[in-house]
């Protein structure tokens, strides 16, 4: 059986991409969400996996739920956050968190290195 597991944009474009390629074409569905994450992802699915491991470092600090600890990293590669009002969106779920000024500024960093 296959491991759940959150993936990124970029990796779903990937995946969606090597389909398309052995296929030779997908239902309409799938390629529209090809195309959505096409238009959307600048990155690389191997460069969406770094971001998400060191956003997934800088956080592990924070005491999160089992849910944000998986699905934050992800969010942040997705979204792309390049201020704090962004960084801080993607922890509103996540009750009595409070981001370090330091911890976001880190993400931002982070983010900016792959622009």
């Amino acid at each position: 059986m296959a491991e759940d597991r959150y993936v990124t944009v970029a990796e779903v474009k990937e995946m969606l991409g090597e389909k398309k390629e052995e296929r030779g074409e997908l239902i309409p569905s799938l390629n529209a969400a090809l195309t959505a994450a096409t238009e959307t992802c600048p990155l690389t699915g191997e460069q969406a996996k770094e971001l998400a491991a060191k956003c997934a470092e800088i956080i592990e600090p924070l005491v999160l739920t089992d849910y944000g600890r998986a699905s934050i990293p992800v969010k942040i590669a997705d979204t792309l956050p390049r201020y704090p009002a962004e960084v801080r969106a993607l922890f509103s779920k996540e009750r009595g968190v409070v981001l370090p000024p330091e911890m976001m500024q880190q993400i931002i960093d982070a983010v900016n290195a792959y622009f």
